[in-house]
């Protein structure tokens, strides 16, 4: 049964023509970069989840695409390979390009399961590693190509820029990609997780089905390591993990790497 809480939003909405309720999502936010394989696998088989059970219904969505890029001084990105014994630390130039389209794709379409939807697809085609089909995710999500006008225009760029110092003010500063947030609150390492976080985060009255089975958790922040393969060890895998494998692993293979 409806509670008072509901009809009230559904006669506001009516009379005023607002709908307060929308003040109660929760906010996530998924700071990732486009080339990152942690990114593309969250984005693809765990992020998809919002399309599920109405869970876009209590989330308002905040995608930024930039990780662990580079700023420099001139202006200009850096996402070029770097090496630190023979771990690729960023993913090149196309990444650049492919951060800020999607960035683009946010903009024109702030819609966010339209701009989402664009992003899965390309997202799927980087896993797959079929990037050079990258553009015909406008067709196949039915969106116009208004954002690669956008990228040659120079827009991307001043995106792109928000987003490098949205990312360089985090509090606190993101370990790893993807970095999610619920309200403001970092997931650390347990960010696959985030549906039972958004679900106890929610203060509406209406909750949609995906939540229903979930455990509470009393809106506390717990962490689980996910298992990563030493073979992706790179800047994008989480913190301690990193340092795990970098020091409990690597020394043992430390001739094969020289």
């Amino acid at each position: 049964m409806a509670s008072a809480g509901f009809f009230t939003c559904m006669l506001l909405a009516l009379f005023i023509g607002i709908w307060p309720c929308h003040a109660q999502n929760v906010t996530l936010s998924v700071y990732y970069e486009t080339l990152c394989p942690y990114c593309s696998d969250f984005i693809v088989n765990h992020l998809v989840k919002l399309f599920h059970s109405r869970l876009f219904s209590i989330v308002n969505l905040r995608l930024v695409p930039w990780g662990n890029a580079v700023l420099q001084s001139n202006g200009s990105f850096l996402c070029q390979p770097m090496f630190l014994i023979r771990i690729t630390l960023q993913h090149g130039p196309d990444e650049c390009l492919l951060n800020t389209i999607e960035a683009c794709t946010i903009s024109v379409y702030p819609n966010e399961e339209q701009h989402l939807g664009f992003i899965l697809c390309l997202e799927r085609l980087a896993s797959a590693n079929e990037l050079n089909e990258w553009i015909n995710c406008f067709n196949t999500t039915g969106l116009a190509t208004v954002p690669i006008d956008c990228y040659k225009g120079g827009y991307g760029n001043v995106l792109e820029n928000q987003y490098a110092a949205e990312t360089a003010q985090l509090d606190p500063p993101h370990k790893f990609v993807p970095w999610v947030l619920v309200d403001g609150q970092p997931l650390q390492e347990d960010f696959k997780n985030f549906v039972t976080y958004v679900c106890n985060a929610y203060k509406g009255e209406q909750l949609p089905e995906a939540c229903h089975p979930l455990p509470l958790m009393n809106n506390s922040l717990k962490k689980a390591t996910p298992s990563y393969p030493a073979s992706l060890l790179s800047a994008d895998t989480p913190y301690s993990i990193t340092w795990l494998l970098i020091y409990g692993i690597h020394f043992s293979f430390s001739f094969s790497l020289l």
